[in-house]
């Protein structure tokens, strides 16, 4: 993410923040700031020494923060990689569905309604209640493909 994209994500969960009567702490926006600077998916011990670099902290101090990033819709966690990345549209509660190259490991967020509402109906007809409707798909991204195909 470039310096003018990050400074708008910041200033943008600040914002809605304050619009939600929560306090963007100094260490979660540090903890925030790091996750949206990752290039990649970001795991909270890659956070915890970043964040160490700048002083002391421990593991329970980077969870903390990261739990209520996830609280307020800021990030999300990637079970499959044990991982956080930034929310790309945190202004309203979503039902997300990731797309995650297995090559590069690159992920692309989609909020698309027809599968949230699927997934609603099926677990609807079994009598399951879901909590977190979170989809991950695991995959080979089109660079990736590409570059296989050219590799040949």
């Amino acid at each position: 993410m470039d310096e003018q994209t990050l400074t708008a994500a910041l200033a943008r969960a600040e914002s809605l923040c304050a619009e939600r009567g929560v306090r963007l702490t100094a260490q979660r926006r540090r903890v925030l700031e790091l996750v949206c600077r990752a290039e990649r998916p970001v795991g909270a011990y890659e956070i915890l020494d970043q964040v160490r670099d700048g002083g002391k902290a421990a593991p329970p101090t980077v969870y903390r923060a990261l739990d209520w990033l996830l609280a307020q819709g800021l990030v999300h966690k990637l079970e499959t990689l044990h991982a956080y990345i930034g929310c790309t549209h945190p202004e309203h509660p979503h039902a997300s569905q990731f797309l995650i190259c297995s090559g590069c490991g690159c992920v692309a967020e989609l909020e698309d309604a027809a599968i949230a509402g699927s997934l609603q109906s099926a677990a609807e007809e079994t009598g399951f209640q879901p909590s977190r409707p979170v989809v991950e798909v695991l995959g080979t991204c089109s660079d990736c493909s590409d570059k296989r195909r050219n590799d040949r």
